[in-house]
């Protein structure tokens, strides 16, 4: 079984795996999205006795905050146990792109260039940090996260989440051709 897992599985079995999902929560009621789970840790720590918006029966997420830590344990348990220790496949394309902003592939998810203890610089933890900002200010003005709407939205065919995942879209499209070779 472990060898199973170890093994790169078609690209397709996460589609079959989310459309599941969705055909069980779109079932139960629920909608999916991570970001409601940011309010939901506030408001079980007492933040609902000064905000309002914090205000709320957090007992009715507990299903989200287990898919949560159900997430984490899983991308955990994925990147320590059950990793062959191939490097990561990118096309040629993607590679020399990154090679042109000055960023080495290293074969890791995350280039250490970018993702390690030496690479913190102030101009790093001000990126993070503004960009932590603005995300989850967007998630916040749009009502809710990418997965959010792009996966449960548009399941439920609310016009709202296109519209939101349209200004998704387009955000990421201006950030890689755009800004990104600016700031690197």
């Amino acid at each position: 079984m472990i060898d199973l897992l170890k093994q790169p599985w078609p690209w397709y079995t996460s589609g079959i795996a989310i459309a599941g999902i969705m055909v069980m929560l779109l079932y139960f009621g629920k909608s999916f999205g991570f970001s409601s789970n940011l309010r939901t840790i506030c408001s079980i720590a007492g933040a609902g006795k000064r905000v309002s918006f914090f205000d709320f029966d957090w007992c009715t997420q507990k299903w989200n905050l287990l898919f949560l830590i159900g997430s984490i344990i899983g991308g955990v348990l994925s990147s320590t146990l059950l990793s062959n220790g191939a490097p990561l496949k990118l096309s040629a394309a993607t590679i020399q792109d990154l090679s042109g902003l000055g960023i080495h592939f290293d074969g890791q998810l995350n280039p250490e260039q970018l993702f390690s203890i030496h690479a913190l610089s102030l101009k790093n933890i001000v990126l993070m940090l503004t960009g932590g900002l603005l995300v989850g200010f967007g998630s916040r003005y749009a009502g809710g996260c990418t997965s959010g709407h792009a996966i449960s939205g548009l399941s439920n065919l609310q016009l709202p989440s296109l519209v939101a995942v349209i200004g998704f879209f387009l955000g990421g499209l201006i950030m890689t051709h755009l800004l990104l070779p600016l700031i690197f």
